[in-house]
């Protein structure tokens, strides 16, 4: 078995997500035989560095050791069982571990199959709670520019990338978005982020009464550009969420699990949302699975007779599998029993100092930073902030680049970025380093 035979196989039945395909009769299709630690193996032998953890789900690593032997365990003991009127022990665990873990005051955990769905769950959930309660004039959600939630309907709804959302419009629900706190080309992120806060408080203000719940990804935006801001914005949030009475939904599904300093990106703010969605690094990157996590005050709002039809509906058929609780129970394992986000902590210094030549690079606009997640952003000129035509595609050409010295740089338009697996070394990131580097200097060629 070779790599043509098998593109030429998978062209001729497979549809790949978010894919113009027919760039795939230039661009070759790379079918992965195996994965080890940080690396990825085609059929011919060739090894590409993992640098975006196959799209920001693997914590630990290709096929890591102790998530592997849970997921053994597990299989031949029990594959799936329905969630509704019966329970297991990797659910019961699993839960019992992230309310643990989690900021306080998250006491009930419902699960889905991924991060779109976790987060039809929280709107939908935040919206009944307020018709329980008989406050029925709440229907709106609030977002910010430029925020991503998924490609679900309600999900892309409340997100606010053009290029995912503008063709589905007429048959979505309409937000009220505003300003980010975006902090690109700002000097002082704290500031920056309390001045954009402003549009923020103003809307929950005069708004209220009709806001069921304001949704954000804490930190970093990542699938708009991995555009990044203070946590001092989040702590804002939180004080005026309760002030006005409006939920809090942190999106943490990319930026949870260690990835931007601390276990979770709300941590930094010290604040507690009313709904944290997790999902991607939750199981290491093996499966599918989501945990919405809520209060008890929510949970009680839904609990009542069943003539009073106030029950929380929704299900997914895969809800809590056994396989993906095993999995997640496993990474949490190895946080809570290595020193993970110590060493994150080092690495993320490690990849600032490795990176800091392309601070003066004629055309990078920027190289921002938080935690374990690294962008480098492409413009065609620097001094005075003009982008790149984005039908250029010059982040593509540092995507082709990389895949030809053994490097997974899979970009954002004209940003390039690392978040590579926690397990990754320094001569790693040196290397990766040195391909992004040399492969910016192809891109922006005239």
């Amino acid at each position: 078995m070779n790599n043509q035979t098998l593109m030429q196989r998978d062209l001729d039945v497979l549809w790949h997500p978010c894919t113009q395909m027919k760039d795939h009769e230039a661009l070759p299709i790379i079918p992965i035989k195996s994965g080890d630690g940080v690396w990825l193996e085609d059929f011919e032998g060739n090894r590409y560095l993992d640098a975006v953890s196959s799209w920001w789900v693997n914590a630990f690593g290709h096929c890591n050791p102790k998530i592997s032997q849970a997921i053994k365990d597990q299989v031949d003991q029990l594959e799936h069982v329905i969630l509704a009127g019966f329970s297991h022990e990797p659910v019961i665990k699993l839960s019992e571990k992230l309310v643990e873990i989690t900021p306080d005051g998250l006491d009930r955990v419902f699960y889905a199959d991924n991060g779109s769905a976790g987060i039809e769950v929280a709107l939908k959930m935040s919206f009944q709670y307020w018709h329980n309660k008989g406050q029925s004039k709440k229907r709106k959600f609030v977002n910010l520019a430029n925020s991503y939630h998924g490609e679900t309907l309600g999900a892309l709804a409340v997100g606010d990338v053009e290029l995912y959302k503008e063709v589905f419009e007429p048959i979505m629900l309409k937000p009220i978005t505003v300003a980010s706190p975006d902090c690109f080309m700002q000097p002082d992120w704290e500031s920056h982020s309390r001045k954009q806060f402003e549009h923020m408080e103003r809307v929950l203000s005069e708004q209220h009464e009709e806001i069921c719940a304001v949704i954000v990804e804490p930190l970093i935006q990542c699938a708009g550009g991995m555009r990044m801001y203070h946590p001092v914005y989040l702590e804002l949030l939180r004080k005026a969420c309760t002030k006005y009475s409006v939920h809090f939904i942190a999106d943490e599904i990319a930026v949870g699990f260690g990835r931007t300093g601390t276990m979770f990106a709300c941590e930094q703010a010290q604040v507690t949302p009313d709904f944290m969605c997790l999902s991607k690094a939750l199981t290491g990157g093996y499966l599918p699975l989501c945990a919405i996590l809520t209060t008890q005050d929510m949970y009680q709002a839904f609990y009542d007779d069943y003539s009073k039809l106030s029950a929380f509906l929704h299900s997914h058929s895969y809800t809590g599998n056994p396989l993906a609780c095993a999995a997640a129970l496993a990474t949490i394992e190895i946080f809570q029993s290595e020193p993970v986000i110590e060493n994150n902590r080092k690495l993320a210094a490690y990849m600032k100092q490795a990176t800091e030549h392309l601070r003066d690079h004629p055309h990078v606009a920027e190289v921002r930073q938080t935690g374990m997640v690294l962008a480098i952003e492409m413009v065609k000129d620097k001094k005075q902030n003009i982008p790149f035509d984005w039908q250029e595609r010059r982040g593509l050409k540092v995507f082709q680049y990389g895949l030809t010295k053994g490097a997974l740089l899979r970009p954002l338009g004209n940003i390039v970025y690392f978040m590579p697996p926690y397990i990754i070394t320094e001569e790693q990131i040196d290397f990766l380093v040195e391909v992004a580097t040399q492969g910016i200097n192809e891109a922006v060629k005239s």
